[in-house]
C-alpha cells in the first residue's frame, strides 16, 4: 500500500441505522425503530481498523461517526470504538434530537465526544413533517440548549430547495438557530436522488423539483442571514463562527488522508488508493475485510478529486500544490478568463473561488478540470 507517511488524517465511521428512512434519502441505512444490536457492527469495525490502521502514521487528528443516524447506537459501542481509534482531537457526532436526552448526552460526552451535529433539517413543523422529522423538530429547540452546555462546539443542519413549498422558510430556520446562537450550520440544498420516495413522487408529477433560480436565492439570502449573526462560510454548505469549523470536514477540502470504516464508508489512503465499503450492513458484516473496491486512480483523476474538494473550501489551493500532488497544473488562459468574469479571486499561483462563484462551484470546477494539463 505504498510507505507510511507523517500527515493529518482522520477517521470516518459509517452508522447505518436509522428509525426510518426520510423521503429525500439515498445513503446506506437500515431502518428500524426498535433498539439497535451494535456487537456484531462493533467488533467488524474494530477489525477493520485493525487490519488498515498500519498505512497510516501516529493517533488521527479526527474521528467522526456519520450516518444513518450514529446516536442510534448504544453509548458503550460508541465508547468502545473511540478508545480503539484513540483521536488526537475532534470527536464529531451526528445526532437526531429525539435521541438527544441528558442521560444519553452526559453519557456520549463522557464516551469522549466533544462536537455534535443535529440534524434538525427544520424548525418548522409542516415542513420538517416533509421531510419526515416530524419528531425531531417538536424537540429541536430544547436540544440545541441542552447540547449547547455540554459540548464545545456544535452544528445545526438545515435544509433548503424543498420541492412543493409555495416559500422556502429558511431564512427563518437560520433566525431562530442564530438566537439558539448556534456555532456552526450546515446547509443542504435538497437534490432529487433516485430511488428516493421524492423521487418517485417527481416521476408522477406529485412533486416539482425547486427552480435553479429560487435555489440560487434562497442560498444567497442564507449568506446574508448568516453573515449579519456573525456565521461566516468556509465551505460551500458550511457556515461557522470563528473557531468553530470542523475539524474533520476540513481534513476532505485540504486533500488529507482518512480511513473510511464501516458500511458505504468512503475512504483515502496516504498512498493515494480510493476505498469504497460494502453497502448493505449484512453484506459488510459477512465480508472479511469489508471492501467493495481499493483503487489508485490515475493523476488526472487525483487532480480532478482535488479540485472537486478544496475549491469547496473557502481555502481554495494553490497550483504548486496541485502540482506537487498531481503532476497536473490548470491551463491558464482559462484562469485568466474565471478571473476576470469574477468568478476566481485574483491571484497568481492560487485557485480560490468569489462569492460569485461559490454558488456555481460545480461549473467552475467542471471548466478547471477540463482545462488540466501536465505540468
Amino acid at each position: 500500500m505504498g510507505a507510511v507517511v507523517a500527515e493529518p488524517w482522520g477517521v470516518y465511521v459509517h452508522v447505518p441505522w436509522c428509525r426510518a428512512r426520510c423521503p429525500y434519502c439515498a445513503f446506506a441505512v437500515t431502518p428500524g425503530a426498535g433498539p439497535v444490536d451494535g456487537g456484531p457492527y462493533t467488533a467488524h469495525v474494530l477489525r477493520h481498523l485493525a487490519l488498515r490502521r498500519g498505512v497510516f502514521s501516529g493517533a488521527p487528528e479526527t474521528l467522526f461517526f456519520g450516518g444513518g443516524t450514529p446516536s442510534r447506537l448504544p453509548v458503550d459501542d460508541l465508547a468502545r470504538l473511540i478508545d480503539a481509534i484513540g483521536p488526537r482531537g475532534e470527536i464529531s457526532l451526528e445526532a437526531n434530537p429525539e435521541d438527544v436526552d441528558p442521560r444519553w448526552l452526559t453519557a456520549v460526552v463522557r464516551a469522549g465526544v466533544n462536537r455534535i451535529s443535529l440534524g434538525v433539517q427544520s424548525f418548522d413543523p409542516a415542513r420538517a413533517a416533509r421531510l419526515g422529522r416530524a419528531r425531531s423538530s417538536k424537540v429541536a429547540e430544547e436540544v440545541v440548549r441542552r447540547v449547547a452546555d455540554a459540548v464545545p462546539t456544535f452544528g445545526v443542519d438545515l435544509m433548503f430547495a424543498v420541492p412543493g413549498e409555495g416559500s422556502d422558510p429558511l431564512v427563518d430556520d437560520l433566525e431562530r438557530a442564530l438566537r439558539l446562537g448556534a456555532p456552526h450550520v450546515s446547509l443542504y440544498g435538497l437534490t432529487i436522488e433516485d430511488g428516493t420516495r421524492f423521487a418517485r413522487a417527481v416521476a408522477r408529477g406529485a412533486l416539482v423539483p425547486v427552480d435553479p433560480d429560487r435555489w440560487r436565492d434562497t442560498y444567497d439570502a442564507a449568506v446574508t442571514t448568516l453573515r449579519s449573526g456573525g456565521v461566516e462560510r468556509y465551505e460551500v454548505s458550511n457556515f461557522a463562527r470563528a473557531g468553530h469549523e470542523s475539524a474533520h470536514n476540513s481534513l476532505y477540502w485540504s486533500d488529507a488522508p482518512y480511513l473510511g470504516l464501516g458500511p458505504s464508508a468512503h475512504g483515502y489512503l496516504p498512498d493515494g488508493v480510493r476505498t469504497v465499503e460494502v453497502a448493505e450492513l449484512t453484506a459488510w458484516l459477512s465480508t472479511p475485510d469489508g471492501r467493495a473496491s481499493a483503487e489508485l486512480p490515475e493523476p488526472e483523476e487525483r487532480a480532478t478529486d482535488l479540485l472537486v474538494s478544496a475549491l469547496r473550501s473557502t481555502r481554495g489551493v494553490s497550483l504548486a500544490r496541485l502540482v506537487a500532488r498531481t503532476g497536473y497544473t490548470v491551463a491558464p488562459d482559462l484562469v485568466a478568463l474565471l478571473t476576470d468574469r469574477g468568478l476566481l479571486v485574483p491571484g497568481p499561483g492560487f485557485l480560490q473561488l468569489t462569492d460569485a462563484g461559490v454558488p456555481v462551484c460545480d461549473a467552475v470546477v467542471a471548466r478547471l478540470s477540463g482545462a488540466l494539463v501536465r505540468a
